[in-house]
C-alpha cells in the first residue's frame, strides 16, 4: 500500500474550499517570488501549487 504525499481523502480536505486554498496559496506566492526575480523559489511553490491542484482537485478525494 502506497500513501500519497498529499491524502485527499484526509477529513482536513473535506471542505471544497479548503481544497482551493491549499492550491492557490503556493501558485500566489511562486507568482509573487517570480515578481521579486527569485525564479528557483516561484518554481518551487508553482510546482507545489499544480501538485496540489492535481492531487485535491482533478483527481480529488475518493479517486485513490
Amino acid at each position: 500500500m502506497s500513501k500519497s504525499f498529499l491524502d485527499p481523502d484526509h477529513p482536513m480536505f473535506r471542505r471544497v474550499w479548503v481544497r482551493w486554498v491549499t492550491t492557490l496559496a503556493p501558485l500566489a506566492w511562486g507568482a509573487f517570488e517570480l515578481y521579486l526575480g527569485n525564479p528557483f523559489w516561484a518554481i518551487l511553490f508553482a510546482a507545489a501549487g499544480v501538485y496540489a491542484g492535481w492531487a485535491l482537485i482533478v483527481k480529488g478525494p475518493g479517486q485513490g
